[in-house]
């Protein structure tokens, strides 16, 4: 059997194909505004890689900002859920984990694989990864290249500005004061993960800590994370993908409780992707 989560975030849009024994294949590509023609799309890339057809696959959970426009699932699960999944079946000792989004960063508290308290901030760019795009933009840098840079200072610039748009009028003038790029976007780091560690640190931080999203991939972020929180956390291999694993391990679990004619789904399934098919 196979088993399908996919994860329509604000930014990135990830697959992941599972059967019983574990993951077949991953896919993650940008989020794009038509969100039902990307859906249709990203699982038929999954599909191919997979080398499988879509009436093999069981069951399909939909999460993420974009779960309700996914026509061809069975079932839509919250993001938090489905992160807490994912991380909790590759990591079974996590206790907190910290999503760090392109729009909004979630901090959730698990014991024994089920979820006890969570934390979100949705509502202002300064603690996602929005934050360190528009900073990278306005230095004319690669957003995946500024974490690294920032590990290079030795003297990190002091930034005293929490919003967006305040820290990049503060970055101009510390560029014309003739303070480093390296030393700009070490302090931006530093801030951005002290903004994180308060937050998250409402719902108590504790061992083991699993940092996900594409603030994972930030080596700076991870950090400066590191140093707030007091000991070492854990990066998934590929922490883009947490959700749609935890999607697609719900995903698994509600096939085997089912009690609906599998025909019929895969029918109506069928249905709403040859309606893509048609205009492609």
């Amino acid at each position: 059997m196979f088993f399908a989560g996919i994860d329509i975030g604000s930014t990135i849009t990830k697959v992941v194909i599972k059967n019983e024994e574990g993951i077949l294949v991953s896919t993650a590509q940008p989020t794009g505004a038509e969100h039902r023609r990307l859906a249709h799309e990203v699982i038929k890339g999954a599909l191919k890689k997979a080398g499988l057809t879509f009436d093999q696959i069981d069951f399909i959970v939909a999460t993420g900002y974009g779960r309700i426009n996914v026509p061809f699932a069975d079932a839509q699960v919250s993001e938090i859920t489905c992160h807490m999944r994912g991380v909790s079946w590759l990591f079974p000792g996590v206790s907190t984990v910290i999503d760090i989004g392109g729009q909004d960063c979630k901090g959730i508290k698990v014991a024994g694989g089920r979820m006890r308290n969570f934390i979100m901030n949705d509502k202002c760019a300064a603690g996602t990864g929005r934050f360190l795009e528009v900073i990278s933009d306005t230095l004319g840098l690669k957003l995946e290249d500024i974490g690294e840079i920032s590990l290079r200072s030795d003297n990190p610039a002091g930034v005293s500005k929490t919003c967006t748009i305040f820290a990049e009028q503060e970055v101009l003038l510390r560029l014309s004061e003739g303070v480093s790029v390296e030393d700009i976007l070490a302090g931006l780091h530093k801030a951005l993960a002290g903004r994180i560690h308060s937050m998250v640190s409402k719902i108590k931080i504790e061992k083991d800590v699993v940092i996900t999203g594409g603030g994972a991939k930030n080596a700076g972020l991870c950090k400066y994370l590191e140093e707030r929180i007091g000991f070492p956390v854990l990066i998934p291999s590929e922490p883009l993908i947490t959700g749609a694993l935890g999607a697609s391990i719900l995903a698994q679990e509600m096939a085997a409780k089912t009690s609906a004619d599998e025909q019929v789904k895969k029918e109506r399934k069928l249905e709403a992707v040859t309606f893509f098919d048609k205009e492609d």
